[in-house]
């Protein structure tokens, strides 16, 4: 099943809206198209949000070539259109990392470029890199995270939201561990919490480790305490959506709560992200911005209407776990442990030395 396609000048994603009852999918030849399927949900999860706008600036640049105004104009268009598709999801790092990376990239080169569609030419290559990076980084978080348990079997892991292959670009980030531990024939069983309000665990994770065949059990957010008090769960593993230098870990909400449950109950609580949900501009995860989304998210379910009419909502995406909640970051470099200032600054100078 594809989730994320380039296909000459057309963006083809998985719409992630529709499962796990339909499959389809959406085909983006505008760049708002694909600013509209990061905003609405419809392609998600940090590491994928950042491919598709990779590929949503290609668009963007095919677009500025088509206006009839000097090539001076034309970059200034491509540079404010990026600017937009950065704001459809705050919170998530990758997102930005990467419109920042081709953009980046485009301005470093600009001298020699005279056309906007040698600028197209040149994103494309990146936008094609930065998701074959991703389908390598989550082999290699797979097998960083797959040492944790070196020696151990009929492991059961607890996993919030949807950190899998619906996620990223490859295998996923928390889910490629996952999936590494059941080809080692080392896993039991996956308990997957729903996650509230727009339950990405229950239509994804659920469904994406179902139709592989991983042994999964679907379990609503208020029961992970019952799971861990009841001796089910060895293990939390979790993805991210931004990683201070702290090492304080921006996640879908309700992940804090899974952490402070795991701290009581002495499991362990791991976090599987790749290099570019770090945010090394900022140290405590106090700084995090959190998207605040839309009151319908509470206030119904699938179009039916589940609370009063004018009630009002707090419905944060995301929640902040501090660092002395995580026991370890699995990253496509190894695993870090605390201190965390000292070992994520030992994996920036690796990955920025190479």
């Amino acid at each position: 099943m594809i989730n994320i396609e380039w296909r000459k000048d057309t963006l083809v994603l998985l719409d992630q809206t529709k499962l796990p009852t339909e499959i389809s999918y959406v085909h983006c030849t505008d760049w708002r198209q694909v600013a509209e399927a990061i905003k609405m949900l419809r392609v998600r999860g940090a590491p994928a949000i950042g491919v598709a706008a990779s590929y949503g600036l290609i668009l963007a640049a095919m677009e500025a070539d088509r206006q009839e105004v000097p090539f001076s104009e034309q970059l200034t268009s491509l540079y404010d259109f990026s600017e937009t598709l950065k704001e459809t999801r705050p919170t998530a790092i990758n997102l930005a990392w990467a419109v920042d990376r081709v953009i980046s990239l485009v301005k470093a080169n600009v001298k020699s470029l005279s056309s906007m569609s040698e600028v197209a030419d040149l994103i494309t290559k990146e936008a094609i890199i930065i998701h074959e990076e991703d389908v390598s980084l989550n082999c290699r978080m797979a097998e960083a995270g797959a040492t944790l348990f070196e020696g151990k079997n009929n492991i059961r892991i607890l996993t919030h939201c949807n950190a899998g292959a619906l996620a990223t670009g490859g295998l996923g980030t928390a889910l490629g561990v996952v999936r590494k531990l059941h080809k080692n024939g080392q896993l039991e069983r996956v308990y997957a919490d729903e996650t509230r309000p727009l339950l990405q665990g229950a239509r994804l994770t659920a469904f994406e480790l179902h139709e592989d065949g991983i042994p999964v059990t679907l379990e609503t957010d208020n029961m992970a305490a019952y799971a861990m008090q009841q001796g089910l769960i060895d293990a939390v593993i979790v993805g991210a959506d931004r990683i201070t230098t702290k090492g304080d870990v921006a996640n879908k909400i309700g992940t804090y709560g899974v952490a402070v449950l795991a701290k009581f109950h002495n499991i362990p609580f791991y976090v599987a992200a790749p290099y570019s949900t770090f945010d090394f501009t900022l140290e405590s995860g106090t700084d995090i911005p959190i998207e605040m989304r839309d009151d319908y998210e509470v206030t119904s379910l699938h179009g039916v209407q589940t609370a009063p009419n004018g009630i009002g909502v707090l419905n944060p995406a995301f929640d902040v776990t501090p660092h002395e909640l995580v026991t370890a970051i699995i990253t496509e470099e190894g695993v870090l442990k605390p201190n965390y200032e000292e070992s994520i600054g030992k994996l920036r100078q690796i990955v920025e030395s190479k």
